[in-house]
């Protein structure tokens, strides 16, 4: 469950978003991405994007299937089995593009070859379980480039990859946005890998975003203490083989458990009792576009 989020994302920019598994990052990419199960709610004071307000269901519509694309954590799953690369591409041009499928061939091989895939004509003809999983995972944003999105939303692109190859991806998705001039929305837990990706991070806990603000500032000195915890939590090379990792304390709390106020309190180190138990701060703004928050950043 995602409580009260409230993100921008400039054009051309990179916006992570970081937290522990459970916090409501792919639920946020998802709703954003407008693939939220059938049951599932989006309730929202204010939407904008490209200037513009959505306002009928043909107008969200539009927005997810042309201008905001997905890149799911598992490309090989979210690929039909049975179907081609090139079925896959064919069905998603024709879609959004009203040409011939022999146009849709050649477009699908352009987009393969600006993923770095090459002889594109002989990956069409595969299937998906005939890919590594790298070649499954540049496929996935290809055709997530086929409609020509403005704001690119990846869950956790890299996760089921080797350090290698999640370089690659990471050097292709910043290829990509500075040529196409994509906006970026990327879900992780990994902190290190977005450090040299992002240009804003969002920290998120049980369906809150706790600490926002500019990726070096946020990773270099945290300002809130969970974000100052998950930091603290990674291991480092210069580690003793006797020195024991740092843990954040308890456990997360389930994702249907509220509190009146701040939700991390039960695990804090630093709580201040019934003042952080009343109510949940507003973010705090601080030097550098920083928003914290907590009642200690005051």
């Amino acid at each position: 469950m995602v409580r009260g989020i409230d993100l921008w994302i400039a054009a051309g920019e990179t916006l992570a978003l970081v937290g522990e598994t459970g916090c409501g990052k792919s639920s946020a990419a998802l709703a954003l991405s407008g693939l939220l199960d059938a049951g599932a709610r989006v309730k929202y004071r204010r939407f904008e994007f490209e200037g513009r307000t959505p306002g009928s269901r043909r107008d969200w519509s539009l927005l997810h299937g042309a201008r905001v694309a997905m890149v799911f954590q598992d490309a090989r799953g979210s690929l039909n089995p049975v179907l081609t690369v090139g079925a896959h591409f064919r069905h998603t041009i024709l879609t959004h593009h009203g040409i011939s499928r022999k146009e849709a061939r050649e477009r699908a091989r352009v987009l393969l070859a600006e993923v770095g895939l090459p002889d594109a004509e002989r990956v069409l003809r595969l299937h998906p379980f005939e890919l590594s999983g790298g070649m499954c995972q540049r496929v996935a944003i290809a055709l997530a480039l086929c409609s020509d999105p403005a704001l690119l939303v990846a869950d956790e692109p890299t996760s089921a990859l080797d350090p290698t190859i999640q370089a690659q991806v990471l050097g292709l998705l910043r290829h990509l946005r500075e040529r196409r001039g994509l906006s970026l929305l990327l879900v992780s837990h990994d902190l290190p890998l977005v450090a040299g990706v992002a240009d804003r991070v969002a920290v998120m806990y049980h369906g809150s975003i706790l600490e926002l603000g500019p990726a070096p500032d946020v990773l270099r000195a945290p300002a809130h203490p969970y974000t100052r915890l998950l930091a603290a939590s990674l291991p480092g090379v210069a580690m003793g083989r006797s020195a024991q990792l740092p843990v954040i304390p308890g456990t997360p709390p389930a994702a249907a458990e509220n509190f009146p106020g701040c939700p991390f309190e039960p695990r804090c180190p630093e709580s201040d009792g019934e003042r952080c138990q009343r109510q949940m701060p507003a973010g705090v703004p601080l030097e550098g576009g920083r928003d914290v928050a907590c009642v200690k950043a005051a």
